[in-house]
């Protein structure tokens, strides 16, 4: 028995589907602070769209670096029409800073690491080439 090997349209597909709403939501294009339960709003708006597929998406934006780092300094929240739809509390705020600050220094962390993992392997390649030479007079 085979499976289908269709593509999966924007319904079932996060990505294409988040990139639609930023297409066609100014709130997502921007990454400006989402309404408490904009996916009841987008689930009215798009009657088509998979629920898990949606929440998918919205995961995907609402833990994107840029809509937290928008989120940190929000004081307000927006629908899907960019009407204010609610404040976001200093809890949220909070929160979404802390998160940036993590991530931030966990990049920063990794990228320390390759540097370091980079320069140790230019030292063990420069005592291999040494050796190399060294042995190679020695004939």
């Amino acid at each position: 028995m085979s499976t289908p090997t269709t593509k999966p349209g924007p319904e079932n597909d996060p990505r294409q589907l988040l990139k639609e709403l930023q297409e066609r939501f100014p709130v997502f294009r921007e990454c400006q602070a989402l309404a408490i339960g904009i996916d009841k709003q987008l689930l009215s708006c798009l009657p088509g769209v998979d629920r898990r597929t949606l929440r998918i998406a919205l995961a995907m934006h609402t833990r994107s670096l840029r809509y937290l780092k928008t989120l940190a300094g929000a004081t307000e929240r927006l629908g899907l029409d960019g009407q204010r739809s609610g404040e976001v509390t200093a809890a949220h705020r909070g929160h979404a800073a802390e998160v940036v600050k993590e991530r931030l220094q966990k990049q920063a962390e990794e990228r320390k690491q390759q540097r370091a993992a980079k320069e140790q392997a230019r030292r063990t390649g420069e005592k291999l080439g040494l050796l190399v030479e060294k042995f190679n007079r020695n004939r």
